[in-house]
């Protein structure tokens, strides 16, 4: 039903600050055989330890960072702008709460043991290298700590290794 090609990183042709920051991505990652995700629009892409990677970040009250944390891999997906209102909804909702993913009507898929989502255009499939809470001592630009950081809610950074990019046929 869902058909994917896939491609090296080299070839992704979308702009990294419009896919992630406007039209958002979904974190998604399995732990004791329960599978999680949340929206966010705040990472990148680069070359790190000679490996393409991926970054991103989480705030510790996210529950979906249980998941991140227990497992060795997750993936992040990208839709069309159609699914929008599906990303509010997965990013604004708990899975502490709710079956989000089942509500979201969304199609859970796994390659390579990570859960992603049939109905994305992109799917890149991720193994953590690195992962470390934001201190608020390491701010250079301390107006940042002030701005996103009153709650003491520092995210965690993650830099994980691309294995796999897959795109929709």
């Amino acid at each position: 039903m869902f058909k994917f090609n896939e491609i090296k990183p080299e070839l992704i042709e979308q702009n990294p600050f419009k896919l992630i920051g406007q039209d958002w991505m979904l974190i998604t990652a399995e732990k004791d055989g329960k599978v999680n995700t949340m929206t966010a629009s705040w990472g990148g892409f680069g070359v790190m330890w000679a490996k393409n990677v991926a970054y991103i970040v989480m705030r510790p009250q996210r529950y979906t960072k249980e998941f991140v944390d227990n497992s060795d891999t997750f993936s992040l997906t990208f839709f069309d702008s159609s699914y929008k209102k599906t990303l509010s909804y997965l990013g604004t909702k708990s899975g502490r709460d709710e079956d989000k993913i089942k509500n979201s009507k969304l199609t859970l898929l796994h390659t390579d043991e990570i859960p992603h989502f049939g109905e994305a255009n992109m799917t890149i499939l991720c193994r953590k290298l690195y992962a470390q809470k934001f201190k608020p001592e390491c701010f250079i630009a301390q107006e940042l700590n002030e701005k996103w950081y009153h709650d003491d809610d520092y995210h965690t950074l993650y830099i994980a290794e691309i294995t796999k990019i897959l795109v929709k046929e």
